[in-house]
C-alpha cells in the first residue's frame, strides 16, 4: 500500500495551468525524487501535499484513506512536514522556540518548561550534526545553519511524509553527509520522503524512484537503477542538454580589479591577493565558511576592508559603502536572492530598476516609460519568462528570479560583476541559460568574479580558480591546473602530493 497517493491533480492560476492531471505515489521507507526544470510544477504539487494550496481537481490519499478539507493544520496532523530551500523560520525567535513550534502542543494556561525545551532542541540539533546554540536567535544564523534548524524541526514533528525541497542547497560537504545519514535512518524507520534537488548526484545516491515533471505534466516515473544522468536530463528538459557549461575562449583584456594583502578583521578575511582581468570569469572555490562570500561583501563595501589595497583599473580606491562600489563599476548579486537579491512582492519592472532609480528620475518624479524600457530590454536580453513585466517576482521560477536579480545590476552597466552562487537552486535548463549569459557578458569585456559551491560549475566556467581556506587564498590555479582532486585538497588543507 502507498503511504501517499495523488491522483490526477490539476491546478491553474488564471489561464495558466501549473499542473495537468499529475499522479504520484510514495511508499513507506522510500525516497521518491521529484525533478523538473523550474516552472515544471514541483512547488505547486508539494504545496498541495502540505495543504498550502488547494487543487482544482484530483484527490489525495494517505495510507489508503482519502484526504478531504485539506489545509496546513490538517496536513501537519496527518504527518506531513516540509523542509524548504528558503527556511521558513521566525527570525526574531530563538532556535529552541522555532523547534518547539514544530512539535510542542500547548494551551493558553500551560507554562513553558524552558529546560525541557532546550534539552529537546539540543537533541534534535545533535541528530542533524549541528553545533548551534538553542538560545541563539535565528537572525544571527547563517543560511546553512538555518537550513539545519529547518531539518531538525521537521524531525521533531515525527512526520510520516517528509518533503525535502533542495535541502542541501546551502550545506557544506560534511553537513550533506549528515543529511544522507538522516535520510537513511528515516527510510529504515518507514518514513516516506519526497526529495527535490537539482543536484542529480544526490538523487542517484539517495532516491529509490524518480518522477519527472515537465510543463505541469508527469512525464515518467522510473526506478533510479533503471536510468542514468543523461537520460534523466533529457526527460527533464525535453531535449539533449549538451552545454550546461558553455565555456568560450575569450581574449582577455587589461586588469580590471586587483587586491593586495586585503583583510577585514570583522569578516575573518586576511592577506588576500588576487587579480581579475576584463573578459575573465574568475572562480572562487572553497568550503562553506572559508571566506568567499565575506570577500565579496568587502569588495562591495558592505563590510569594508581594514587592511590592504583595492585597485580598480590600476587606480587605488577606497570602498567603504556600496554606493562607492557602484560608482566604480562594481556590481554584486548576493547568494540569498530572496532576502538580498530581489524584493519578491514587487514587479519585474520595479525590481530591475531599483539600482538606477536616480538616473530614471527628474525633479523627484520617476520616468515610468523609461523604467519600462529598461525592464523590457533586460527581460529580453536575459530571456526572463513571465506573463508580463508587471508580474510580482514571487510568482516566477527560481531561475527567472535569479535572472531578475542579475538584471537589476546589469542595469547599472558594471565593468566588474561579482556573482555569489549564481545558479544555486535552479534547474539544469536555467543553469545553462545563466552560464550562457555569463559567457555573453565576458565576451563583451566584463570581468566576472564567480563564487560557487558546485565544483563542476567552478571547473566548467572559470578561466582561473582561486581556492580559499580559513579566510585567505590557498592557491590560484589556471584552468588546466584546476583538477577536482587538486581543488578539493587545497580547500581541505591537504597536501596534494600526499594524496
Amino acid at each position: 500500500m502507498s503511504l501517499l497517493f495523488a491522483t490526477a491533480i490539476t491546478k491553474s492560476y488564471g489561464a495558466i495551468p501549473a499542473l495537468k492531471g499529475v499522479s504520484f505515489d510514495l511508499r513507506p521507507g522510500e525516497v521518491h525524487a521529484l525533478v523538473g526544470e523550474n516552472g515544471a510544477g514541483k512547488s505547486t504539487l508539494i504545496r498541495i501535499f502540505t495543504g498550502a494550496t488547494q487543487a482544482d481537481s484530483g484527490h489525495l490519499e494517505m495510507a489508503g484513506e482519502r484526504i478531504r478539507a485539506h489545509n496546513t493544520s490538517h496536513a501537519r496532523a496527518l504527518g506531513f512536514a516540509a523542509i524548504y530551500q528558503q527556511p521558513a523560520l521566525f527570525p526574531d525567535l530563538s532556535v529552541a522556540e522555532n523547534l518547539a513550534l514544530g512539535s510542542e502542543t500547548s494551551n493558553l494556561w500551560r507554562r513553558v518548561n524552558w529546560r525541557a525545551r532546550h534539552r529537546r532542541a539540543k537533541e534534535l540539533l545533535a541528530r542533524v550534526g549541528a553545533s548551534i546554540d538553542p538560545g541563539a536567535t535565528v537572525d544571527r544564523l547563517s543560511m546553512p545553519e538555518q537550513q539545519l534548524v529547518e531539518i531538525a524541526r521537521a524531525l521533531g514533528a515525527e512526520a510520516r511524509v517528509l518533503i525535502m525541497d533542495e535541502p542541501t542547497a546551502s550545506l557544506s560537504e560534511k553537513e550533506v553527509e549528515n543529511l544522507v545519514r538522516i535520510v537513511r535512518d528515516l527510510k529504515t524507520a518507514g518514513k516516506g520522503i519526497v526529495y527535490i534537488s537539482h543536484r542529480l548526484d544526490e538523487l542517484f545516491q539517495l532516491a529509490d524512484r524518480v518522477t519527472v515533471l515537465r510543463d505541469g505534466s508527469a512525464i515518467e516515473t522510473r526506478y533510479m537503477s533503471d536510468i542514468d544522468k543523461t537520460a534523466l536530463i533529457r526527460l527533464m528538459v525535453g531535449r539533449d542538454l549538451s552545454a550546461v557549461f558553455p565555456k568560450r575562449e575569450i581574449c582577455l583584456g587589461e586588469t580590471a580589479l586587483e587586491i593586495r594583502d586585503l583583510g577585514c578583521l570583522a569578516s575573518g578575511v586576511h592577506h588576500v591577493n588576487l587579480s581579475l582581468r576584463a573578459g575573465e570569469i574568475f572562480g572562487l572555490a572553497g568550503l562553506i565558511g572559508c571566506g568567499r562570500s565575506e570577500l565579496a561583501r568587502i569588495l562591495f563595501g558592505l563590510t569594508p576592508a581594514d587592511s590592504g589595497k583595492i585597485l580598480v583599473r590600476g587606480q587605488t580606491v577606497q570602498i567603504a559603502k556600496p554606493e562607492q562600489a557602484i560608482a566604480l563599476g562594481i556590481a554584486y548579486v548576493p547568494e540569498d536572492r530572496r532576502k538580498h537579491g530581489v524584493i519578491p512582492e514587487m514587479t519585474i519592472t520595479t525590481n530591475t530598476s531599483l539600482a538606477v532609480l536616480r538616473s530614471l528620475s527628474r525633479f523627484g518624479f520617476l520616468n515610468l516609460p523609461a523604467e519600462a524600457a529598461v525592464a523590457a530590454d533586460l527581460s529580453g536580453r536575459l530571456s526572463i519568462k513571465a506573463a508580463s513585466l508587471s508580474a510580482p517576482v514571487a510568482t516566477l521560477s527560481g531561475g527567472n528570479q535569479q535572472k531578475v536579480a542579475l538584471g537589476r545590476w546589469l542595469a547599472v552597466k558594471p565593468s566588474i560583476l561579482i556573482l555569489d552562487e549564481p545558479t544555486q537552486g535552479v534547474d539544469v535548463g536555467a543553469k545553462a541559460e545563466i552560464h550562457r549569459i555569463m559567457g555573453d557578458l565576458a565576451e563583451q569585456g566584463m570581468a566576472i568574479l564567480m563564487i560557487s559551491s558546485e565544483l563542476p560549475e567552478i571547473l566548467g566556467m572559470s578561466d582561473r580558480v582561486a581556492v580559499m581556506r580559513q579566510g585567505t587564498v590557498a592557491a590560484v590555479l589556471s584552468r588546466a591546473e584546476a583538477e577536482p582532486q587538486h581543488v578539493l585538497s587545497l580547500a581541505l588543507g591537504h597536501s596534494v602530493e600526499s594524496e
